[in-house]
């Protein structure tokens, strides 16, 4: 019992790491506005950089990926010490290295869910494409460094972050199924991308409708109201 009670209090750590409402924050701290009144109303980087500026977006995007490799990079050292531990005793014909790969997995998906959800907003948050990248980089550097390459060729030739994002993820899925991996990180990167894609609702609507904003353009919610700042 107190195996898994311990297991489930490091994915909480893993669910809390996500939830740090990093753009809410800069919203607050640098112009004293809440950022979800605002622009997409996204707490992520890319809002960041609408309403805020370019400065402020890339310290947001930074802490989003450290939070999703912090994730995972915990979960690495947790449970394993957790099933080394003396003080735990182990339930009966448990395998703790096969139980290590699935602990890792669940971490991802408690981070991913922590940004887009997060306890401290009300379970509002971002897309966490951010965090997602940081999880794939700290579990599976080739997977992720392919979706890092996907989403800048493709903002560089849409100038869309979404459309980038979401492309980006279904090559990270498309990697993890093509290289060898674990099934449970083979399975968190299919979940973690239906995740990242399905929290870009709004923008695939807009996508449709022609009204998604490009890279350095403002929202059209942004230029349809006079009390937001340039």
């Amino acid at each position: 019992m107190v195996f898994w009670i311990a297991s489930m209090a490091g994915l909480v750590i893993a669910y809390l790491i996500g939830s740090t409402p990093t753009g809410y924050l800069a919203g607050k701290l640098l112009a004293g506005i809440d950022i979800r009144e605002h622009g997409s109303r996204s707490t992520g980087a890319t809002n960041v950089l609408r309403t805020l500026g370019k400065w402020p977006a890339l310290a947001v995007l930074a802490v989003d990926v450290l939070k999703g490799a912090a994730a995972i990079v915990f979960a690495y050292w947790f449970y394993p010490w957790l099933s080394a531990s003396q003080a735990v005793t182990l339930p009966t014909g448990f395998d703790p290295q096969g139980w290590g790969a699935w602990a890792v997995c669940l971490a991802g998906l408690a981070v991913l869910l922590g940004h887009g959800r997060s306890i401290w907003l009300n379970f509002t948050g971002g897309k966490s494409a951010a965090t997602g990248l940081g999880v794939l980089l700290a579990m599976s550097w080739p997977v992720g460094l392919g979706a890092v390459a996907a989403f800048g060729i493709i903002l560089a030739i849409s100038r869309i972050v979404s459309i980038s994002s979401m492309l980006a993820a279904l090559t990270a899925i498309a990697l993890v199924l093509a290289l060898e991996q674990p099934l449970p990180y083979r399975l968190l990167v299919m979940a973690g991308g239906a995740y990242v894609i399905v929290r870009h609702r709004a923008n695939i609507q807009r996508l449709r409708a022609g009204t998604e904003p490009r890279l350095g353009q403002s929202s059209p919610k942004r230029k349809a109201s006079s009390d937001i700042p340039a």
